[in-house]
């Protein structure tokens, strides 16, 4: 299984923190974002390769700190080549392009570089060979507004993906979808015809309500905590948290 980090976004949002620091790297607790999803990503089984793709803008910030940054041999940074949040691929089309240039023919795991989270990777790679499925993560969420700032899908008894809508304005369920993915490798072709169609690559969680008109994709539950670093008011809330630990 081969990893892809999506970290080529601008995060506007985050300005005037993200003008000229890539929001994967700013630091939380005296440690870049970043390393707290590879901490996870390692204690993962049979990962043969760590890809993070990030935008021209920040390659050079990557590459620097992937110098110093010795606890993966197989850590590889990919510039998409774009240069501002107008001409960005997407986080799809990041994916498209990683799967593409890198040749890759194996099944993926696709973690936001964005999102901090409390959790093991391992039961939900466990989960996905299972199932023989592409899958999804989820959690159970109550607050509305927490909703509509996410992926809200609703799931059958089996845990099959029946609906995906991104940022609903009324959700249709509770169960939230942390943008952490596991996709099969007879899967990975249809990340470029998603893209050639013309589809929206923008928001990681946007192919899964394709996917599923297509071939079954299933939740698996997760428990902990998921942190959505997207404003100024939440990474300094993720930041006064840690800190405190």
């Amino acid at each position: 299984m081969k990893v892809i980090i999506l970290a080529a976004g601008y995060a506007t949002r985050l300005y005037p923190l993200t003008k000229s620091t890539a929001k994967a790297l700013l630091e939380i607790a005296d440690k870049p974002l970043i390393e707290y999803i590879l901490d996870k990503v390692r204690k993962v089984e049979n990962i043969s390769q760590i890809y993070v793709i990030t935008n021209n803008k920040f390659y050079d910030d990557f590459m620097e700190w992937s110098r110093s940054y010795q606890e993966i041999v197989d850590l590889i940074i990919l510039n998409d080549g774009t240069t501002s949040n107008d001409n960005r691929l997407g986080a799809i089309g990041d994916i498209s392009y990683v799967i593409n240039k890198m040749g890759i023919d194996e099944d993926i795991m696709v973690v936001a570089a964005d999102n901090l989270f409390t959790f093991d990777l391992q039961p939900f790679v466990d989960f996905f060979y299972k199932k023989k499925s592409d899958c999804i993560t989820v959690q159970n969420i109550y607050d509305t507004k927490e909703l509509q700032r996410t992926g809200v899908v609703e799931v059958d008894q089996k845990g099959l993906v029946l609906s995906f809508e991104e940022k609903p304005i009324k959700p249709r369920s509770h169960f939230a979808v942390p943008p952490l993915y596991l996709y099969k490798r007879s899967t990975l072709h249809l990340f470029t015809e998603y893209v050639k169609s013309g589809n929206n690559p923008d928001a990681p969680g946007n192919f899964i309500p394709w996917l599923i008109g297509r071939q079954n994709v299933y939740a698996h539950f997760v428990t902990g905590k998921c942190y959505d670093i997207g404003t100024l008011e939440s990474y300094q809330h993720v930041s006064d948290s840690y800190r405190k630990k």
